[in-house]
């Protein structure tokens, strides 16, 4: 048994520590996707009448949020390198929990000047607890735990069981109240969070507790360092917030596209040429850097939800049920649901297929999964023509394909989180972790790019974008399929 682990499994039959995670991580994706639901609609919404907007355009709306959808996963890269070399996984995460409180509640406040700082917050304190948490998971498992991937199944409920809770409580409170109603929601949210985690720290254990080992003069010379670093980008912050300099959001997020290419690049290729690495570890640096580019294209379509779908559900959607007109929000939370009800189904599907010898590899379920959401716009490329003819659609299309595009999730999402853990390097298992989340960065600026072309003419506009997805999509998808079988069934594909 591993260190990290407790000899009391009593929870769902997984280390009692689990809990604590799945709490905490519970709590902060209510307060993630509660805010994000109201965060494009809160742009773009007119500057007067009932519960006034920023009356934003779409192209700068859907920018600014690709940039906020990845820099809260970028950041994720330094917080799993802090909590490596100097914090250690547990204190990164409960100092990353309380700055995402205290982001919440600075959005809530109802100036607008304090919109930016507010998501400023959010990304840092993100940065710290996404993917240590994530990492804590794994520590809690040995390396011949069988359980870990379904453990991390059972984690992923949490994530769609918070991020329900986000959307019926912080949409309604947004859309129906006002929308800082809805951001002191979510901060009211994480800060359960935050109690819950120092309340059953002592469950954890050892596991993430303390860095990484080294000699203090090195650990010493890598505070210094992070200090500096700190302040250098405090002041450009600061810079930023009071006028000092402006940026164009649509340059900004295709220069951080590139940019997150080329750091995520770069990094593999340094963890495969100058890391030091075994034979075995390089063969597994190869197969996760083929996993990344999967889910960079997936998230690229799943975070059209915050975005070009939400305004399609605003603009072109029917909402009323029974006379009442439901949270343009609520709609999202099918995604959740549907991740409560079929997490079990795929858990117990792969495992049922293993026991035959027939557990597909790592590439085949991402091609899978990315089959999937190209059959998800497709559905869309249909609601969108039926649009056209006649406005507003029925909302059981973006529901279908919420569905689909949730199956496509569950067969990529955690078994991606589970490779990183199991075949992570070990000296680089919170970098990778942070790599890993890097694909959701790159997905998430590419959601706010093409989210803001497929809406910047209307409808017209839609479908080329749209079918653009679908192509790519299955692109990628065949040349999983046709790399997984270059390479053969690998040790990965039989333990996964």
């Amino acid at each position: 048994m591993n260190q990290a682990s407790t000899p009391n499994d009593d929870f769902f039959g997984h280390p009692i520590g689990l809990r604590t995670l799945f709490l905490t991580e519970m709590w902060e994706r209510m307060s993630y996707y509660g805010m994000r639901a109201l965060l494009v609609l809160y742009m773009t919404g007119a500057m007067t009448g009932f519960n006034p907007g920023l009356g934003w355009s779409q192209l700068e709306a859907q920018a600014i949020y690709g940039i906020y959808v990845g820099m809260v996963y970028f950041i994720v890269i330094p917080g799993g390198w802090l909590a490596d070399n100097i914090l250690g996984h547990q204190k990164a995460v409960l100092i990353g929990a309380i700055i995402i409180m205290l982001g919440h509640f600075t959005l809530a406040i109802p100036i607008d000047q304090t919109f930016f700082l507010g998501l400023i917050f959010v990304v840092i304190g993100t940065g710290l607890l996404k993917g240590n948490i994530s990492t804590i998971v794994g520590k809690l498992y040995s390396d011949e735990d069988g359980r870990r991937e379904n453990g991390y199944y059972v984690f992923y409920m949490a994530i769609n069981i918070g991020s329900t809770l986000g959307f019926l409580i912080c949409s309604y409170l947004g859309e129906k109240i006002g929308w800082h109603w809805g951001f002191g929601a979510a901060g009211v949210g994480m800060t359960f969070g935050v109690i819950q985690f120092i309340k059953t720290r002592h469950l954890l254990g050892a596991a993430g507790a303390e860095p990484n080992s080294m000699d203090e003069a090195r650990r010493s010379r890598l505070v210094l360092w992070s200090k500096i670093s700190l302040a250098i980008t405090a002041i450009v912050i600061i810079a930023g917030l009071v006028g000092l300099y402006t940026i164009n959001a649509r340059a900004f997020a295709e220069g951080f596209y590139y940019f997150l290419s080329f750091v995520a690049g770069t990094y593999f290729l340094y963890l495969y040429f100058f890391a030091g690495l075994t034979s075995e570890e390089k063969k597994s640096v190869i197969l996760l850097g083929l996993l990344f580019i999967g889910a960079a294209a997936f998230w690229s379509g799943f975070d059209q939800s915050a975005s070009s779908l939400s305004i399609f559900a605003r603009d072109y959607t029917d909402l009323s049920i029974s006379g009442y007109i439901i949270p343009i929000g609520w709609l999202q939370f099918a995604n959740p649901i549907f991740v409560v009800i079929f997490a079990p189904v795929f858990a117990g599907m792969w495992t049922q297929l293993a026991r035959k010898n027939l557990n597909p590899s790592l590439p085949i379920k991402f091609a899978f999964g990315l089959l999937l959401m190209a059959l998800s716009f497709v559905v869309m490329l249909y609601a969108v023509e039926l649009a056209l003819v006649s406005s507003p659609v029925n909302m059981r299309w973006l529901i279908l394909t919420y569905l689909i595009q949730t199956w496509g999730e569950l067969a990529l999402s955690p078994v991606g989180l589970a490779a990183f853990s199991r075949h992570s390097p070990k000296k680089y298992v919170g970098q990778m972790f942070g790599l890993w989340f890097t694909a959701s960065a790159i997905g998430g600026v590419l959601a706010g790019l093409l989210g803001g072309d497929a809406l910047v003419e209307g409808l017209d506009s839609i479908s080329p974008v749209f079918g653009f997805m679908v192509q790519y999509y299955v692109i990628i998808a065949v040349a999983l399929i046709v790399i997984s079988f270059l390479i053969g069934k690998t040790r990965e594909g039989k333990e996964s």
